[in-house]
C-alpha cells in the first residue's frame, strides 16, 4: 500500500465514523468539517437528484436527510474497498423514512484529496423493507 493509499484511507474511515454518528444523530457538524469547500455530491433520486455544488449544499443534503429519517439511522458496514484517492463503502442501513419502515443497501464512494473529501457519490437499489 502506498503512503498516498494509506492517506485517503485514513481519512476516509474517520470520516465514515462521522457519516455513521450523523446518520444515527442528525449532527454533521464533525462530517460537513471533513468536506473541501469545493466539495461535489451525486445522488439518484429526489430534491438532490443529481450533481450538487458546494459545502453549503451539501449541508442542505444532509440535514433533508436527518428530517427524512427523523430518530436516525443504524448503519452496519459491510465491506470497503480503496486506492489512492477513492474509497468505496457498502453498508445496510435502517430506521423509519417518514414514519414507515426502513431497510436499504448502499454504497457511497468519495473522493479524498489531502485530508479532506471532496466527492460523494451514493447508490443504492434495495426496496427499501429488505437486504
Amino acid at each position: 500500500m502506498t503512503q498516498d493509499s494509506e492517506n485517503t484511507l485514513k481519512v476516509a474511515q474517520q470520516a465514515f465514523e462521522h457519516f455513521t454518528h450523523g446518520l444515527a444523530t442528525g449532527n454533521w457538524e464533525a462530517f460537513l468539517d471533513m468536506l473541501t469547500e469545493d466539495f461535489t455530491l451525486w445522488f439518484p433520486v429526489g430534491k438532490f437528484h443529481g450533481l450538487n455544488v458546494g459545502k453549503e449544499r451539501a449541508r442542505e443534503f444532509f440535514e433533508y436527510v436527518s428530517e427524512s429519517f427523523q430518530g436516525g439511522l443504524t448503519l452496519t458496514l459491510d465491506r470497503f474497498t480503496s486506492n489512492d484517492t477513492t474509497v468505496v463503502f457498502e453498508f445496510r442501513d435502517e430506521g423509519r423514512l417518514l414514519e414507515q419502515p426502513y431497510k436499504n443497501r448502499l454504497a457511497v464512494s468519495w473522493d479524498i484529496r489531502g485530508d479532506k473529501i471532496c466527492t460523494y457519490r451514493e447508490y443504492f437499489g434495495s426496496d427499501g423493507k429488505s437486504y
